[in-house]
This record gives C-alpha cells, sequence and structure tokens, in this order.
C-alpha cells in the first residue's frame, strides 16, 4: 500500500485530505518564545489575533526529521504502507524536504519513503498529492508515481498578487523577492514560483488591474481549452477568491478547481489579501 505525506503548506480542501487520504504534517509558528503546530494549535483566527496582540510577525520552521520519522513508523504499523511517498513545498524556500530525506534514512529498515521535492507550495503541491493518492490507489508503482509528480513540477504555475507588501518585506524567506518590493510604490506586484524560487513577474498600478493581468498570464501559459487542475488562493480575502474562482471556472477548461485560504505559514510571508492561483496541465 502506498501511503501520501506532505505538510501544511499544501493548502488542500479538509474534505479532500480525508477522501485521498493524505497525512499531512504541520509547519512550525512561532511567536517568541511560543511555538504552535499549524492546523493542531494554531488556526487562522489564533495567527491574526497573535499579530495583533503581539504586534510582530511569527516566524516558521519546518517539521523535524524525527517527526517525520514518527509519522512513516504510525503508517507502515497502522496502515499497512510498505511505501510513502513524502511530497513537500520547494525546497528553495523551506528545510521541510530536507527533514524528509533525513527521516527516510531513519526508517530504511522499516519502510520504503520517496522523498518527493515540489519546487512549488499551496494548491499546485496539494493538486499533486491528490494525483499521487489517484494513481497509487489505481496500483501504480512508486516510480511511475515519482515520473508523474517530476512532470507536474515541469509544468506548475503559481501565480499571485500581493496586497500587504509590509508581511513580504518583513520576512526572512522570500530571497531576492524582498530587494525587487523595496523598489515598488504604490504598485500590486504578481509575483510567480519559477524553478522553487520567487520573481516579481510584473507590477500593475491598481488590484482590480493586477487580479485581471493574474488571469491574462495564466492564459498565456496554458491557454483556455488545455486541461488543467486549478486551486484559487486567497489570504483573507473571501470575496476576490470566490470570485476568482468563478472566472477561473468560466476562462478555463478546469478538470480539478477549488478555492482555499492560504495557509498561516505562507501567509507570514505573503500577507493578507493576497490572491493567487496554482495550476498545470493535465
Amino acid at each position: 500500500m502506498i501511503k501520501i505525506v506532505t505538510d501544511t503548506t499544501c493548502d488542500l480542501l479538509p474534505e479532500w485530505v480525508e477522501e485521498y487520504g493524505i497525512t499531512v504534517v504541520p509547519i512550525n509558528i512561532q511567536f517568541g518564545t511560543e511555538t504552535y503546530k499549524e492546523g493542531v494549535d494554531m488556526d487562522w483566527d489564533l495567527f491574526y489575533q497573535k499579530i495583533d496582540e503581539l504586534g510582530i510577525l511569527p516566524t516558521t520552521s519546518q517539521p523535524s526529521a524525527g517527526e517525520f520519522a514518527e509519522v512513516y513508523r504510525r503508517l507502515a504499523k497502522e496502515e499497512g504502507a510498505d511505501s510513502i511517498m513524502s511530497i513537500h513545498v520547494t525546497s528553495k524556500l523551506s528545510g521541510t524536504y530536507q527533514s524528509a530525506v533525513l527521516a527516510r534514512e531513519e526508517v530504511a529498515e522499516e519502510v520504503k519513503v520517496y522523498p518527493h521535492d515540489s519546487l512549488s507550495g499551496s494548491a499546485a503541491l496539494g493538486l499533486a498529492c491528490v494525483e499521487a493518492s489517484k494513481m497509487g490507489r489505481a496500483g501504480k508503482s512508486p516510480e511511475e508515481i515519482i515520473a508523474r509528480l517530476d512532470e507536474i513540477r515541469s509544468r506548475v504555475n503559481i501565480l499571485f498578487v500581493m496586497e500587504n507588501l509590509e508581511y513580504p518585506r518583513k520576512s526572512g524567506r522570500v530571497g531576492g523577492l524582498k530587494a525587487a518590493l523595496g523598489s515598488l510604490l504604490n504598485l500590486k506586484p504578481i509575483v510567480s514560483i519559477e524553478d522553487g524560487l520567487l520573481d516579481v513577474v510584473e507590477s500593475v498600478r491598481t488590484r482590480k488591474k493586477s487580479l485581471e493581468r493574474l488571469l491574462d498570464i495564466a492564459e498565456e501559459r496554458v491557454g483556455t481549452t488545455t486541461p488543467i487542475d486549478m486551486g484559487v488562493i486567497h489570504a483573507r480575502a473571501p470575496e476576490a477568491g470566490e470570485e476568482m474562482l468563478a472566472r477561473v471556472k468560466e476562462r478555463f477548461n478546469c478538470r480539478e478547481v477549488y478555492v482555499v485560504e492560504l495557509c498561516a505559514s505562507l501567509t507570514v510571508h505573503f500577507g493578507p489579501g493576497m490572491v493567487g492561483l496554482g495550476f498545470y496541465e493535465v
């Protein structure tokens, strides 16, 4: 039996996590000396409440190798897994994948683990996990699933518009994006993940125009007739998220499509008001 493991940056609908039997390992969110596990003792309401109370942004850290090893052992012993696909947020912005690699060695004699660096995150990562689960249930081998994940990785697109630039400016995880944002005054940057790293694609004057341009860029990349899987992501912007979902359904040929709120561990870096798309050609 093949089981799928990922982390809380996957931004999957809870019902999909359950339906596809995906195990989600929490990212750590730290407010000063207090550490919370995302999705366990930290949700969005508490996240924003702590920011308001303390006046600071938290930091994030990956699960430890020991935490991953504990999950792998449990899946092997309690659920009969003989192979585990452990699929994670881009290694160029997080150490989560590396923790999974170290944990694989720790449990090598107990269960076969296949860590995979998605070079993406959020809904694009979540959709890849769903694909892996479907393949595992259809009897595909771990090697076939890895080949498919590699193919998805080569086709994946993540595009988003940020509203509050103070979050990425204060973040320690956005790399070269931080310098680019420093030169933007009263502009709405459209950001993409390219080969696992963040890059400003364009800067647009107004939010309305930036969201329109977001759809245009997506169309430039995949057209409107090619079948795609897509997740619409928002951070504390449910109305904008639902509106974007409706427009995506009208404009693109979506096989799977859903809207979800961005996880707190990514909102730390991209800020409330963010709206984005994660997608790839089927």
